[in-house]
């Protein structure tokens, strides 16, 4: 058994693993915000409170008794946010590709056109949420969590999985690295997630020299350059044609916190984000 608490500005969240591969969170206090690059697929059963969860082409809001699988080398800012006076709420299952081969080491699947980059939602199906809530207990004991039963609990997930979802294979069974794609389409199309230079290079299929080589041809700057123009372009829509406010904008289009945001847009624009809105 695993247990962390980190105390962050307002935002108190306890993680409490009962193997590396399942875990149960509790965010309490104001929201919380964090930008994810998935390496594992993630099937999560929400207990409580409510999650925003935003990527490149759709923006998806789960509840209380929501159960969804999100794919892996997927980018998302992701919010945590309290609800009806509970906490945030929700156990994660992580389905990693060794545990995956394993799984599928002897099954032979004929694989299906998908779309594997998308939030697969179950709702809150009576299977899947009988799996997932099978484990509460577990995050009581004291002991360490025998590896045989968590194994089993996966296991049970996965054939739930493929019984309750005909796709689902080509999506959980494909092993593949991120190939090499198109440099400015996906950058144009992922520029809002703040994401490690590395990241953004790996996901292209790229090693970092060639992203870097790559880029420059694509756009003619440096790729945190051409990222802070974007993200405040962006911002600077949102806030005058879009009316949103500075609080709203920040963590939608990469900035670290309101401070930093307010600061480089300022640089940027001549005006702080707060003039641009009274002006509007």
């Amino acid at each position: 058994m695993i247990n962390i608490f980190v105390k962050k500005g307002q935002v108190a969240f306890n993680s409490k693993y009962i193997t590396p591969d399942i875990k149960l969170s509790c965010y309490e206090d104001k929201f919380f915000k964090t930008e994810i690059a998935f390496e594992h697929h993630m099937l999560v059963w929400f207990i409580s409170g409510e999650t925003k969860i935003i990527m490149a082409d759709a923006e998806d809001i789960f509840g209380a008794g929501d159960i969804f699988l999100i794919p892996k080398n997927q980018l998302a800012t992701v919010i945590l946010c309290p609800k009806d006076d509970l906490p945030n709420k929700s156990v994660t299952m992580l389905l990693s590709a060794g545990r995956l081969k394993e799984f599928y080491s002897d099954i032979d699947i004929k694989p299906v056109g998908t779309n594997a980059d998308k939030i697969r939602s179950y709702k809150d199906h009576p299977l899947l949420a009988s799996c997932l809530a099978s484990l509460i207990p577990y995050f009581d004991m004291q002991e360490d969590f025998p590896e045989n039963i968590a194994s089993l609990k996966i296991t049970e997930a996965i054939n739930i999985l493929r019984a309750i979802d005909k796709g689902i294979d080509s999506v959980l069974a494909n092993f593949e690295e991120p190939g090499k794609i198109d440099l400015a389409e996906f950058m144009e199309k992922n520029f809002m997630f703040n994401m490690p230079i590395e990241k953004f290079s790996y996901l292209t299929g790229r090693s970092l020299t060639t992203f870097k080589r790559d880029f420059k041809k694509a756009f003619n700057t440096t790729p945190q350059k051409w990222l802070t123009k974007k993200r405040l372009e962006a911002a600077h829509y949102q806030l005058a044609e879009k009316k949103k406010k500075p609080g709203e904008v920040y963590y939608e289009t990469g900035f670290e916190n309101l401070s930093h945001f307010s600061y480089a847009f300022k640089k940027y624009y001549g005006y702080s984000p707060t003039q641009l809105v009274s002006k509007s």
